[in-house]
């Protein structure tokens, strides 16, 4: 068996379910709008942007172990990862202060947080591409 590609495969799972949680979570919360309870979709969103980042970081912590070097990217796949990393710590944050207060904000803040995650969530989807296809 092939450890390395079996590591790569248990790592894309996390990393696939991750990308489900946010972008379904906050498209989710936003289908169902300010009347709707968003705290349990929060606390997927809150997992999911976690799993985003360890993953992501799982992939370069194998590369490391298998070839004493991260990847070698370079140009848009450097952009597309720094997109992913900032898309990844804003949506984390965002959804940790949702948490900590946001249930206690008038419901257009809400509406706006919940457009944002969305937002966060779908660039980051986009950039992954980038990111596969350009490394």
């Amino acid at each position: 068996m092939d450890w390395q590609n079996l590591a790569y495969a248990v790592i894309q799972v996390a990393h696939n379910f991750g990308a489900v949680a946010v972008v379904g979570g906050a498209m989710g919360a936003l289908w169902l709008g300010p009347q709707g309870t968003r705290r349990p979709l929060a606390w997927t969103v809150l997992a999911g942007w976690a799993a985003q980042a360890g993953s992501g970081g799982a992939f370069g912590a194998v590369s490391w172990l298998y070839y004493g070097q991260f990847p070698d990217i370079h140009g848009i796949a450097v952009a597309a990862l720094l997109v992913k990393m900032a898309c990844a710590a804003s949506g984390f944050v965002l959804v940790a202060l949702y948490l900590y207060r946001g249930t206690r904000w008038i419901a257009p803040v809400q509406q706006t947080v919940w457009r944002a995650l969305a937002l966060l969530a779908v660039t980051a989807l986009t950039a992954a591409a980038f990111l596969r296809w350009f490394s």
